[in-house]
Order: structure tokens, then C-alpha cells, then sequence
């Protein structure tokens, strides 16, 4: 189409020269008639070029309306992108994205909201994060910890849609321990103030029934020793933690655990919108963590 637009404007081009040249000569040949014949030039230019340039202006329109419709990101044509596929090519684009997080609502004053904490657990399988933790030091979400998932999966259903049997959940129950041990892309669970200090006193048990059988020395126990007596529930260290609320403290949540995790404090989590949470796993993954060094 490019060299029969380029032929049409070549030809275009040879009438107007042509229609110089008889203009020019009609004036020489026919002097009283100079204008007569310079109004008709005009009209017979207007009749043969008007047609053709707005050919030419409707085409090239239409060819910038299809470019427009390839961009698939920010600009026209991208309006058709389900959020998921953004969420997704999010996760991909961060240098690095933790592997488990833990979001902690030490709020007291407002109530808590089950459909905004769903949101945010729907969030972090989307982009990619493969264990999530539900803290509040009160208690409520392990309270209600059966209407929390409920919420959790009518969120998965809404905000992923067909997509939703790529993020299969598993919901680990924090008083068993079998129930931990996780093979799936997303795994969550909901704990209170007794779950972290339950792990400390569980690995000491353990270690003690490991001296008592003489399989181990009391002068073997040291960091080393009790991160792998409590690390054996199948959950990762956290590697970040959303904190919700004016309060300067995790409240209790995992304090072994959390030594060397970055913590991030949001203001609230009522109302918080995926950019907020966007915004502080880029600001994770810009951080540099030396881990002691």
C-alpha cells in the first residue's frame, strides 16, 4: 500500500506541474482572459485534489487508530487488560519479591475488616508471594479465622476470575503441625500473640528430649540450632512485614522469626488500594538488606 500511495502522489504531483504550465501559458496567450482561466484552474485543482487528500488523510488515520490499539500498557487500547495480568507482570518486574510476608494490624481503634485483609492476602498471590501470614495481637482473625478464608476465597474469585484454579490456596491450621508442611503456590495462615511465643517453647522442648536421648549436648544449643527446631513448621521466615497502625511495635508476631525481616508501616489497612501495596514491595525490593554484616 506504501508504493500505490507514493505512485498516486507522483502522479498528483505531474497534473499540478501540467496544470502550472497551461495556466502560465493561457495567461501569455490569452492576456484579457487571465482571470477567467485562473478561476478555473483553481476549481478544476480543488475538484481533482480535494478527493484524493482526504483518501490519504483517512487512511493514515486509520493506520495511527491501529497502532494505537498495540500498546499494552498505559495507552490507548490498554483499557482491555484484566487487573490480573498486571498484577502478575508487577510481580515479575521487582528485582526481588519476598517469599513470605506477614501482615500485622496492630490497629485498636477502628474494627477490622475481613474484605480489605482478603484484598491484600489476593494481592500477594497474584504478584507471586508463595506464604502469607495474618497477624492481629487480639486475637480476631484466628477467632473468626473461618469467615476470614471464606472472604479470602469470594476475593480470589472476583479479582482473579477464571484465572483463580492457577492460585490454588492452602490454609495452614498454626495448632498442627502437619498441617503445615505446604506444597502449593500460596499458602496462608492466620495467627495471635500465642503462636509465636508456642514455637519458642516447643523448639526448647524438643532440643530438651533431644539431650534426654543423648542425641544432642546442652552446649550444642545456640541461633543456629533453635532456627532449625522452629523453622521445621513448613513456613519460611518472613522476608517482609506490612505493618498496619500508628503503633511502633509487631505486637508480639513471630519475634523469633522477624530478627532479620524488613518491616514497612502503612497507616491503615482499611481502604488500602493495590497501589499502596504495590508501593511498599517496591520499596522492599529497592532496600538493601545486609543481614548483620
Amino acid at each position: 500500500m506504501t508504493g500505490l500511495y507514493q505512485l498516486v502522489w507522483r502522479v498528483l504531483h505531474a497534473l499540478l506541474c501540467l496544470h502550472l504550465t497551461l495556466t502560465y501559458w493561457l495567461r501569455v496567450r490569452f492576456g484579457t482572459w487571465n482571470w477567467t482561466w485562473r478561476r478555473f484552474g483553481r476549481a478544476v485543482s480543488a475538484a481533482v485534489l480535494a478527493p484524493l487528500g482526504f483518501t490519504l488523510l483517512k487512511h493514515r488515520a486509520v493506520g495511527r487508530n491501529r497502532r494505537q490499539h498495540r500498546h499494552p500498557r498505559g495507552e490507548p487500547g490498554a483499557t482491555a487488560i484484566h487487573p490480573r495480568l498486571r498484577w502478575r507482570a508487577d510481580g515479575r518486574s521487582l528485582e526481588k519479591l519476598p517469599v513470605h510476608m506477614g501482615l500485622v494490624i496492630t490497629e485498636e481503634e477502628q474494627e477490622t475488616s475481613y474484605s480489605d485483609i482478603a484484598s491484600l492476602v489476593v494481592w500477594c498471590m497474584a504478584v507471586g508471594i508463595s506464604y502469607i501470614s495474618v497477624y492481629d495481637h487480639q486475637g480476631i482473625f484466628k477467632r473468626n479465622n473461618s469467615r476470614l478464608m471464606d472472604e479470602i476465597l469470594k476475593q480470589q474469585q472476583e479479582l482473579l476470575g477464571l484465572d483463580c484454579s492457577k492460585y490454588s490456596t492452602e490454609f495452614a491450621n498454626s495448632n498442627d503441625k502437619d498441617d503445615q508442611v505446604l506444597n502449593c503456590q500460596s499458602a496462608v495462615r492466620v495467627l495471635s500473640p500465642e503462636d509465636g511465643k508456642a514455637d519458642i517453647v516447643r523448639a526448647a522442648q524438643e532440643f530438651c528430649q533431644l539431650v534426654a536421648q543423648q542425641q544432642q549436648k546442652p552446649t550444642d544449643l545456640d541461633v543456629h540450632a533453635l532456627d532449625n527446631l522452629i523453622s521445621s513448621s513448613g513456613f519460611p521466615d518472613p522476608d517482609l512485614v506490612l505493618k498496619f497502625g500508628s503503633l511502633e511495635s509487631t505486637v508480639g508476631f513471630l519475634p523469633w522469626q522477624i530478627r532479620l525481616t524488613e518491616i514497612i508501616s502503612l497507616p491503615s489497612h482499611l481502604n488500602i488500594s493495590y497501589e499502596d501495596f504495590f508501593s511498599a514491595l517496591r520499596q522492599y525490593a529497592a532496600c538493601e538488606q545486609r543481614l548483620g554484616k
